[in-house]
């Protein structure tokens, strides 16, 4: 089970310090797609933030997930009056009943389709989506900190180092491979989808190249990079196996975000001897993956 879908998981928490996804992306995705836009289904929406994003180029919007946390959260960020043609269900992407067959003309999944179930998911998405309709799934990799190599260093060395103290025992798998390796394990059968793929990479092409189809940028202060970090599916696991190392936030003596960025502190002389060195801003990259399928007519 993902940790988003546990009790003592903070959607709000989610919903506040995830990044949002650039116009870019959606102008992408909206100059891939031919023909209708009566019906789009956002699969994981998460705190619903696509389906306001694409309300107004659909008559229709139905987000859903497993996760009856992510749903009231997605309630609670979507008034009805300001977006009266949107829906929320309880529902896993595998699974659609109450969509009828081929009456989709777009189904999309942002950072969340690294966690179907493949064969079921596209069975249920040959069933769903009309002929010629679009399916879009994209997700990032972790951030860099665009003038910062070493903090960026550290950062990996935290998230995927296995001692039982860092991060990386934590990433629920098969998932967080596939979004280390830019979705590329998401494989639409060929003989039913016409696909396209495209990858950003600031870690090889190097930040700010912007040598990719969709590229994720954002200026942040520190303390917010740190809250975003604990929004992490491995730090919840983390923190359930250290319940005593709370976040200074929080009022604890420090937890595994606190410890990386006190290393981080010492390895930058950019972030030394400065009194409030959490509220510093820093330019932040993450790298992006994009894959967009046309059902065969």
């Amino acid at each position: 089970m993902a940790s988003f879908g546990k009790t003592s998981f903070s959607h709000a928490s989610y919903a506040s310090f995830r990044p949002s996804y650039p116009q870019h992306l959606y102008a992408i995705v909206l100059g891939f797609h031919k023909g209708p836009r009566r019906l789009l289904v956002d699969l994981g929406t998460g705190h619903g933030l696509i389906c306001r994003s694409l309300a107004s180029v659909f008559e229709k919007v139905v987000g859903t997930d497993p996760s009856e946390g992510m749903i009231k959260q997605a309630k609670t960020a979507t008034t009805e009056d300001e977006y009266p043609n949107i829906d929320f269900v309880r529902a896993s992407a595998e699974s659609l009943p109450f969509i009828k067959d081929e009456s989709v003309d777009m189904a999309v999944a942002g950072q969340a389709a690294h966690w179907f179930d493949y064969p079921k998911l596209f069975k249920e998405m040959r069933r769903i989506i009309r002929p010629g309709g679009t399916l879009a799934f994209w997700g990032y990799t972790d951030h860099v900190f665009r003038d910062y190599p070493k903090a960026s260093r550290l950062l990996h060395e935290t998230a995927y180092g296995m001692s039982k103290d860092l991060l990386g025992p934590y990433w629920q798998q098969p998932g967080r491979s596939i979004v280390q390796n830019f979705l590329r394990d998401i494989k639409p059968p060929l003989g039913e989808w016409e696909v396209e793929r495209g990858e950003y990479d600031p870690n090889l092409l190097g930040p700010q190249s912007k040598q990719g189809r969709f590229v994720m940028e954002r200026r942040m202060s520190v303390v917010a990079t740190m809250e975003y970090m604990r929004t992490w599916s491995s730090y919840h696991g983390w923190k359930e196996t250290h319940p005593d190392k709370r976040a200074r936030s929080a009022g604890g003596e420090g937890d595994v975000v606190d410890a990386l960025f006190e290393q981080i502190r010492e390895a930058e002389p950019d972030w030394q001897g400065q009194e409030n060195w959490q509220d510093k801003e820093v330019d932040i990259e993450w790298g992006t993956a994009l894959v967009l399928a046309r059902k065969k007519q």
